[in-house]
């Protein structure tokens, strides 16, 4: 295994460690072991910069299941590498910022880090995996993942409804999108992405082309929060504010963003990825910047906020596509449009993730997150006031900061498409720069209201849980080493340009020579318009907010998509009890039926429709007397067992038969199998027994009656078992193995008796987990008869 492997799976190791580690040094805050690891695996990402600044890439592979195509292949390319920074750079500061946020004698630490760590090792995988089921194996492992860091407040009603509804919605898309692989798989035969981009011009006329684009895209969608999928998201801010820093803002929902990056080679020669990724982008920028202004709590506005981030960092994905397959287009424009999405990715990942920790900061020192609640915090709490100006004008696209940059860029993106005259944007794309601006403006608008709503303003104390005052430091150190990335890279933009930008476009756009420079101004052009359109009209609304917020009242609240989702799923849990009930009676022969019908209907249908029922007699053995006096007195016991009234003479004829069987065991030189058969009868039996003074008593009316429906299932496994082991008899397809056992017992295990050996040697592992099996049945079964016994005891004592 290689470093780069090492590194991916250092944060599982690490996790393993995790609660030795918090059983151990409880007076330490368990925060402080795991902060070294993504500071380590930061700096070892930093040392690729070199390499992928060149537009080269370190590949390094191990086996996984050879024989299906499917290997451990780490890739570090320009795209993955910068997600990669992304995750431990902004995971090391989380992690700093939770040691102050989370008290280490109220919280489950050990639980909150496993999970992180569990997180961080799943995005990393995502990230840099070049093989699809590795990428889609550690895809759903975020999800899962995500799920228990959402809900780590699980005795909150809100913090398991959120991990719920993430989970269902990223989780359907999960699906979908191994759908999309598969399909990929069917028309290229690989699972290796760069193999796929390679054939993707062959692939672009088959017809499973458009349902595996479709399939891949649902995945992005719902993982990254896109209209209509968006609504997992605001319920996921239940999660402490450290996990919605490090998940919400540059890690989780970015793993979308990551995908449709990864896949337009693949798909950018499709007019519908354009029109698909471009238009949903653009819709959820709009829809998410348009409800973030109506929230009152500060997470729900960061929540949306994030939402309409992601749609316009989407957006540009999607007008950026078409430079891969149109080279009669002018390529720098679409160039430009990916580096700002590049660009903005990362920005937002800043002024984001030192939003968030603001949050958080005001919520741990007054006690609420309600904009109503708050103001004039300015004066208790100066450095985290400060930190909010910066992160917010950032966030609303104002300069000097980066956010202003990469929002030119968008805005230069928005208005180059209207010049466009393939897939109908020459008319259609009128829309994008119209869409683009009014969200900028709602965007201006909620971002002073999260700043000056809760800084400036009229100081209501009694309406706080606690008397505030300024983080401690500690807390303070994360954001404020983002905010200053923010104004670093507002002043000094082209830091990132050939070392992080221009290799994340090399892998997104190959082939393309897209020089990237950044700078503050371009002149009198529309987009600098654009933005004093958007301030001044952004300024004004601001001000005149509670004159035109009622528009939000128009909306019925019967029709929103969380009412559809929550209507949908009580409309399938009724409608499962319901079709539940109809089967789910209590009667264990009803459920034995229902089994066994359906046991013989598939597999009599089945060898009806191969055609596969063959009898040859030719290599059956002789049979003698003896065993056919053992199968006379195997189906006499059998039958006796229906008609005889004592059930006391039932169990005896039961054991009976099992003995009898036994017998055909040493018939057949099989002394071990004889003597095992002959050992579980007598268990059997003696159970039988000991459980016989508890069973209810016999109606020997109702026992005796003979009913229809028993006979012919009995008759038909019976049938169809017998049919089942006649056909492979007579159909082997392949020699016996039998042979190599002979052959190999002694020399391969050196052992004499070829059941013990092949048990212990050959199949070692299935006896292992046989046993692992039996061992746990037996410590449930011990469970459950504690639990009673505690219950009885407990209603003795009442």
């Amino acid at each position: 295994m290689s470093l780069l492997h090492l590194a991916i799976l250092s944060p599982f190791l690490l996790a393993i460690f995790i609660p030795i580690l918090y059983k151990l040094f409880r007076k330490v805050h368990t925060g402080w072991f795991v902060l070294p690891l993504p500071i380590l695996l930061f700096s070892y990402f930093l040392s690729f910069i070199s390499i992928t600044s060149t537009h080269q890439t370190i590949t390094e592979s191990v086996p996984w299941i050879p024989a299906l195509g499917v290997d451990f292949i780490a890739k570090v390319d320009g795209l993955g590498l910068l997600f990669a920074l992304l995750i431990t750079g902004i995971g090391s500061l989380v992690v700093l910022y939770s040691i102050y946020y989370l008290a280490k004698d109220k919280e489950k630490l050990n639980t909150f880090y496993v999970y992180l760590l569990l997180f961080m090792g799943a995005m990393l995988g995502v990230v840099l995996s070049d093989n699809l089921i590795v990428l889609y194996t550690f895809w759903e492992f975020t999800s899962f993942s995500s799920f228990l860091l959402i809900g780590f407040w699980y005795d909150r009603e809100k913090s398991r409804y959120g991990a719920q509804k993430s989970m269902l919605i990223t989780v359907f898309g999960g699906l979908s999108m191994l759908g999309g692989i598969i399909l990929l798989y069917i028309m290229t035969g690989s699972f290796n992405i760069s193999e796929i981009i390679d054939q993707a011009a062959a692939i672009s006329t088959s017809p499973l082309f458009i349902p595996a684009l479709v399939c891949i895209l649902l995945g992005a969608f719902t993982k990254s929060a896109q209209f209509p999928f968006h609504i997992w998201l605001p319920d996921a801010m239940e999660a402490p504010t450290p996990v919605s820093a490090y998940l919400h803002s540059a890690t989780m929902v970015k793993a979308g963003i990551y995908l449709v990056a990864r896949m337009t080679p693949v798909f950018a020669s499709e007019g519908l990825w354009l029109w698909l990724v471009a238009g949903f982008g653009i819709v959820t920028l709009f829809w998410g910047s348009f409800n973030a202004v109506k929230q009152t709590d500060l997470k729900a506005i960061l929540a949306f906020s994030t939402v309409s981030q992601l749609g316009m960092i989407m957006s540009l994905l999607g007008l950026g596509a078409a430079a891969l397959h149109f080279d009669d287009i002018d390529n720098s424009f679409f160039g430009a449009a990916t580096a700002a999405a590049v660009f903005h990715l990362f920005n937002h990942a800043t002024f984001k993730g030192s939003l968030f920790m603001v949050v958080g900061i005001v919520d741990h020192e007054t006690g609420t997150r309600d904009i109503r609640k708050l103001g004039g915090l300015m004066n208790f709490m100066p450095i985290t006031f400060t930190l909010a100006i910066i992160g917010t004008f950032s966030m609303a696209g104002l300069p000097p900061f980066n956010g202003f940059l990469s929002k030119e860029m968008f805005f230069t993106g928005m208005i180059r498409v209207t010049e466009l005259n393939i897939f109908n944007f020459e008319t259609w794309g009128m829309l994008f720069p119209v869409i683009a601006w009014i969200a900028s403006v709602f965007t201006f608008i909620y971002s002073m209201i999260l700043v000056f709503k809760t800084f400036t303003g009229k100081y209501q104390p009694e309406k706080l849980e606690k008397k505030p005052h300024e983080a401690p430091m500690g807390m303070l150190i994360s954001p404020i080493v983002l905010a200053s990335l923010v104004i670093i890279i507002g002043f000094f933009p082209n830091i990132l340009s050939n070392s992080i930008i221009s290799p994340a476009l090399e892998s997104i756009l190959p082939n393309n020579d897209i020089d990237v420079h950044i700078s503050f101004w371009h002149g009198f052009k529309p987009e600098l318009f654009m933005t004093i359109g958007v301030i001044a009209l952004g300024i004004l609304l601001f001000l005149t907010l509670p004159k035109w917020r009622k528009v939000y009242n128009i909306f019925p609240k019967k029709l929103t998509f969380n009412r559809l989702y929550d209507s949908g799923l009580e409309m399938i849990q009724h409608a499962s009890n319901k079709l539940t009930k109809t089967y789910m009676n209590g009667s264990i022969r009803s459920y034995l039926v229902y089994i066994f019908a359906f046991f013989i209907f598939i597999l009599a249908t089945t060898i009806a429709v191969k055609n596969a029922f063959t009898f040859d007699t030719s290599n059956i053995s002789s049979i003698g007397f003896y065993e056919v006096l053992l199968a006379l007195a195997v189906v006499i016991g059998s039958i006796s067992i229906l008609f005889v009234k004592s059930r006391m003479t039932a169990i005896i004829l039961l054991g009976a038969v099992g003995y009898t069987v036994s017998l055909f065991y040493v018939l057949f030189r099989a002394p071990d199998l004889a003597l095992t058969q002959l050992v579980i009868e007598t268990i059997s039996v003696a159970l039988f027994l000991l459980c016989f003074y508890h069973l209810p008593k016999n109606r020997n009316e109702e026992r005796n009656r003979f009913k229809l429906t028993n006979a012919i299932i009995s008759i038909g496994v019976g049938a169809i078992v017998t049919v089942i082991a006649l056909s492979a008899h007579s159909n082997k397809v392949f020699d016996s193995i039998a042979e190599y056992y002979v052959e190999n017992t002694y020399t391969e295990a050196a052992g004499k008796n070829m059941v013990n050996v092949i048990l212990v040697d050959f199949r070692g592992f299935d006896t292992l987990f046989e046993i692992t099996v039996l061992t746990i049945a037996a410590l449930g079964i011990f469970a459950m008869i504690k639990l009673r016994m505690g219950g009885k005891k407990k209603n003795e004592n009442k």
